[in-house]
């Protein structure tokens, strides 16, 4: 024990600056309760500012002005003394806590490499020199030895809402608007141009759209799709005879016979005139509402026989002709259906006329129903007048008579225009 304490006041009477020094100077194993001084002029940088300088000594460092100058103290001479073996169970390590020795100098122990720290499992081990630390991720704040989860939606970093989630948060905007670049704030969405779901047009407006329709649809319920607008069923005046709806629009028909004329009305075809019609050598083309007929161009029947202008007669040498007209002259017209009433039908002209005669006209056959009747306009003309509306199709066939008197030749004389009138299917 008497040796251990006189080796000890040794050592620590001895300046020790290096290894080398504790080497030479202690020669025992009982120097390992020292430690291996830290060069901190080279490992500081800049340790002394300005005109100071460093110097290092023994457990730290001075800064001194540059014309200072430092004495050493001389080597000892007690190193040429033997040492003194002394068992121990610790390996000799004269670097610091947190430092290990490699060759004359001490280096780091990277403690989080080793496994040797004791940070959280949440926390991550920085390596420091010397020694370490825990630090907490990114989004926690380190209260005590636990990290915790900072809110960062109280600190309104968004623009519309703001979802905090561990360690971070995320910002949503509101339906219609979109992130901008930056994360945070909104801006408005066209939706128009990412699918909305509009079925024809699509109008974008701040923060929503809207869908609207082409001509002839409306907008339905759901506020996307278009449904048609079938426009026949809002009146029966858009087409004079049918209309048929189509998908946004509606277009007009005619019945066969007919043809459109603009959009909405109808024409009859006059198959005479175009050369559609299939009448043969000998017949004569009528053109009537919604077609044609053709009829023999010499209807003159017993007694009667044709002469000029297309008129038949009956010759007054023939005994029978005595009680028949003298003349019948054979006329063709269509009329429409549902005519209003009275109306002038048919104008009746004498072509003939001789002095002193008066001319009195009649319905002669024909007009079984009495649907017609004559109002005579003057001593030569007469007019056929509609009594009654009627539908087609039909045809008349009436017998108008003129009868001639001259009072003063006792002369009595009649002809008669035998009037074809076919009434047409529609009121067009």
């Amino acid at each position: 024990m008497a040796k251990l304490s006189s080796l000890y006041k040794l050592c620590i009477n001895v300046k020790i600056l290096s290894v080398r020094d504790i080497q030479m100077t202690c020669k025992a194993k009982f120097c390992s309760l020292f430690y291996l001084d830290i060069n901190e002029c080279e490992t500081i940088q800049q340790a002394c500012q300005g005109e100071m300088k460093c110097f290092n000594h023994y457990g730290g460092y001075l800064c001194l002005p540059r014309s200072a100058s430092v004495i050493t103290a001389p080597e000892s001479s007690s190193q040429s003394e033997p040492s003194m073996p002394v068992e121990s169970n610790e390996a000799f390590n004269p670097c610091p806590v947190g430092y290990r020795a490699q060759g004359d100098t001490c280096v780091d122990i990277d403690e989080c490499e080793l496994d040797t720290h004791d940070c959280q499992p949440s926390q991550e081990c920085i390596n420091t020199v010397g020694t370490y630390t825990c630090q907490c991720p990114d989004g926690y704040s380190k209260i005590g030895i636990e990290c915790v989860d900072i809110d960062e939606c109280r600190y309104r970093y968004c623009q519309h809402r703001c979802v905090n989630v561990p360690g971070s948060f995320s910002c949503e905007c509101e339906p219609g608007f979109q992130l901008a670049g930056n994360n945070r704030s909104c801006v408005d969405a066209n939706e128009c141009e990412m699918g909305a779901p509009c079925q024809q047009r699509c109008y974008n407006s701040f923060g929503t759209f809207l869908c609207r329709c082409d001509q002839g649809y409306d907008l339905g319920p759901d506020g996307y799709s278009c449904n048609d607008i079938d426009e026949c069923s809002y009146s029966s005046f858009l087409c004079q005879f049918q209309c048929v709806n189509e998908p946004g629009r509606f277009s007009c028909v005619c019945p066969e016979g007919y043809e459109l004329v603009g959009t909405r009305l109808c024409q009859d075809v006059n198959e005479c005139e175009t050369g559609v019609h299939q009448c043969g050598e000998g017949q004569v083309c009528v053109n009537i509402h919604g077609g044609h007929k053709c009829v023999s161009s010499n209807r003159c029947q017993e007694p009667y026989i044709q002469v000029p202008e297309n008129r038949c007669a009956c010759p007054v040498v023939k005994p029978e002709c005595r009680d028949l007209p003298f003349s019948i002259v054979h006329r063709y017209m269509s009329i429409t259906s549902e005519r209003s009433v009275p109306s002038d039908v048919f104008q009746i002209q004498a072509t003939s006329v001789y002095p002193g005669s008066y001319n009195s006209f009649r319905i002669r056959s024909g007009d079984e129903n009495e649907e017609f009747y004559i109002r005579q306009i003057n001593n030569i003309s007469a007019m056929l007048v509609l009594a009654r509306a009627v539908t087609g199709p039909k045809e008349y066939v009436l017998d108008l008579e003129m009868v001639s008197v001259n009072p003063l030749m006792n002369y009595q004389t009649s002809s008669v225009l035998r009037l074809s009138i076919y009434v047409g299917p529609h009121a067009f």
